[in-house]
């Protein structure tokens, strides 16, 4: 079983149900090919930060950075300590 359609069909019985065909997932954008955060993308994240809880969509609006360099540059800074994570994907600096 390697697509999803094999697994409808493997419980198509179950439900009493045919099983109808399923087209394929677009393919997946390769992360590697995505270039890292540069500096002065980190800057413009630090800039979009603050004391109060930010929301990870805010912070990619206010950047125009793609959501995959937001996470890398907010790895980076909560393994430095320097941001708070919060409830709902929100997070701050740290005071």
């Amino acid at each position: 079983m390697t697509e999803a359609a094999d697994v409808l069909g493997a419980l198509a019985p179950l439900a009493g149900t045919l099983p109808s065909r399923i087209a394929p997932l677009a393919e997946a954008t390769d992360m590697l090919a995505m270039p890292p955060p540069g500096e002065n993308d980190r800057a413009d994240v630090l800039e979009a930060l603050g004391p109060t809880p930010t929301g990870i969509d805010e912070i990619i609006r206010h950047t125009g950075l793609s959501a995959a360099q937001i996470a890398m540059v907010l790895l980076e800074l909560d393994l430095a300590g320097r941001i708070e994570r919060h409830a709902g994907g929100n997070v701050s600096l740290v005071t």
